[in-house]
């Protein structure tokens, strides 16, 4: 959840000047962990005071990398081991006092994120990591790259309960040291729907919504074949599919899954029925 000045913490925060460092994707790459390690490098800094100072080491996929602002610092080549080894020496060298990570399936170099690794066994700093995806069938190495995760972390934090059980049932994670944090979301006023229905062509409906970055894994299909039962009870029901195609799938298939989906969705009778908005 959002952190604000009346937060648990944030005294400890001013007490005394500290470098803090997040380590994750970071914008303007178009990825989920990137609007977060943004949003989280910026609240913390928004309420430790002037004499805490944040900073960002991203992880770039992209051999020309991206425009950066100014609080990214570093910048790792994802499949460059030794990037990974730098980026160690540069967090030591600053005396960062805890390091922040963003911890995802695929935003790591090496089997299951490995290439990772290098960086925390030579890291100094209080590592707390954020998981955003603790596999129940792990395969082998993303077993024992979790599991070194949990070994090398200060703290870690998750999403849910049940990423908190699977980390102490599978992974053998120390209850004390796993923190619950539900995702959270900014505190915005509330708005008629009806203000945005009108907007997308779909006032007086009721809309089912699908949001983020699309690609195979997430379900979507399994909505629009639910959705030809849902529309023969109540014909006023639409789903809207809202998300850009993943970078990476897009490069690698162009739009092939969001043609599937279109598809599938003719077949299914409820082309009418559902919305594509294809936006990040």
């Amino acid at each position: 959840m959002p952190m604000t000045a009346s937060s648990p913490g944030v005294a400890k925060l001013r007490a005394r000047g500290r470098r803090f460092a997040f380590v994750g994707t970071y914008l303007p790459r178009v990825c989920g962990i990137a609007t977060f390690t943004h949003d989280l490098c910026e609240a913390v800094d928004d309420v430790s005071g002037e004499e805490t100072r944040c900073f960002a080491v991203a992880m770039s996929d992209i051999p020309e990398g991206y425009r950066y602002p100014e609080r990214v610092r570093f910048e790792i080549r994802q499949n460059v081991v030794a990037d990974y080894r730098r980026a160690a020496d540069f967090l030591n060298m600053r005396q960062v006092d805890a390091l922040f990570l963003q911890h995802e399936f695929g935003i790591f170099g090496g089997e299951a994120g490995e290439h990772l690794l290098v960086l925390l066994h030579e890291l100094r700093p209080r590592l707390i990591t954020t998981l955003h995806t603790v596999p129940k069938d792990p395969s082998a190495e993303q077993r024992r790259v979790v599991e070194e995760l949990v070994r090398l972390s200060d703290r870690l934090v998750v999403m849910s309960e049940r990423s908190v059980e699977f980390l102490s049932e599978i992974y053998g994670a120390p209850k004390e040291k796993v923190a619950l944090i539900h995702h959270g979301i900014p505190d915005l006023p509330f708005v008629d729907p009806s203000f945005y229905k009108d907007q997308f062509g779909v006032a007086g409906k009721q809309v089912l919504l699908s949001f983020g970055l699309v690609s195979p894994g997430k379900g979507l299909e399994y909505g629009i074949d639910a959705l030809a039962e849902v529309v023969a009870k109540h014909p006023d029901v639409v789903y809207v599919i809202l998300g850009a195609t993943h970078p990476h799938v897009k490069r690698r298939y162009g739009e092939e899954y969001r043609l599937a989906l279109q598809r599938r969705a003719a077949e299914r009778g409820v082309a009418e029925q559902v919305i594509f908005q294809n936006r990040f």
